[in-house]
């Protein structure tokens, strides 16, 4: 049995001196306005995979009004989602994702973020998919406000 899930996340900016990214630290002259360290890409896959099995999604899982979860690294959001799979008998065949900002320029960092994504989900690399694109400087992307990230994902039954 396989199934097909989808993600979607944004963050606006506020001041700071890096974002977190696919895992990946970039330094930029601006950090994620979020209750996490706000890695859209890390928490669309994590949409993606809960909603390809059935489980809700990410704000369901890890509310932005608890406590415990205030700076917490995304990839121990996505280790735990992975965590909720395998006790479902779930595992991810693959990745693809799509990095929607106007800035910084990603292609200096998608190879670290595949290597994060894949050693995190335990899928070889090239099952791991990440790209980007501007919005050509449309809305609050292209504008610099902020970044959004999609994922699919395929799960299949272990």
């Amino acid at each position: 049995m396989m199934r097909i899930g989808q993600g979607f996340d944004v963050h606006a900016f506020t001041d700071g001196d890096h974002l977190m990214i696919g895992g990946v630290r970039i330094p930029f002259n601006h950090q994620f306005k979020a209750h996490s360290d706000g890695d859209v890409l890390l928490h669309a896959i994590c949409d993606a995979l809960l909603g390809a099995a059935g489980l809700g999604d990410i704000g369901r899982h890890y509310p932005d009004n608890d406590p415990k979860y205030k700076g917490i690294d995304s990839r121990e959001l996505l280790h735990d989602v992975v965590s909720q799979l395998e006790q479902r008998s779930w595992q991810c065949v693959n990745v693809d994702a799509t990095i929607i900002a106007q800035a910084p320029k990603m292609a200096p960092y998608v190879e670290q973020m595949q290597s994060v994504i894949s050693a995190d989900l335990g899928i070889d690399v090239q099952c791991v998919n990440v790209k980007a694109t501007t919005s050509e400087l449309l809305g609050f992307t292209g504008r610099g406000e902020g970044i959004a990230a999609s994922a699919s994902v395929l799960l299949q039954a272990s």
